[in-house]
């Protein structure tokens, strides 16, 4: 499988091509000297992220060493989160789960879990009635 179909699911919930966009602006703020735009393991790094996977587990489903993928990911992706949400550099990512919050509450997600899983079969308004009904 390429490296471009990996975590393709991301796609499905969240906005990639602006998020894409925006973190390689801010790759250019963090570090002016990088190549311009985000690299492709960092797109797949971010895309393993959003579709809530660990950094061990990213490494382990692509063959690579999980350490080797936490340096680089706290090297470049978590410092261009941290720049995003304006966190101070020195201050830690805390949890790989927290990008997901953050990216979240900056407006990048574009279907929730429920919408994503239902979205050609139910109805919200469906989905809530089918939730409420009671034993009999």
């Amino acid at each position: 499988m390429a490296q471009e179909e990996m975590f393709a699911e991301a796609a499905y919930n969240w906005d990639l091509e602006k998020l894409y966009k925006v973190l390689g602006d801010v790759k250019r703020q963090v570090s002016p000297r990088s190549r311009k735009g985000l690299t492709g393991t960092e797109k797949l790094y971010l895309r393993g992220l959003l579709c809530g996977y660990s950094p061990a587990e990213m490494a382990r489903k692509l063959t690579q060493s999980p350490k080797g993928v936490e340096v680089y990911m706290s090297k470049t992706l978590y410092q261009y989160f941290k720049s995003l949400v304006k966190l101070p550099s020195d201050e830690p990512v805390g949890n790989w789960r927290n990008v997901q919050t953050w990216l979240e509450e900056a407006g990048y997600k574009t279907r929730s879990f429920a919408e994503n899983r239902f979205k050609t079969s139910l109805s919200v308004d469906q989905l809530v009635r089918i939730v409420s009904i009671e034993p009999i």
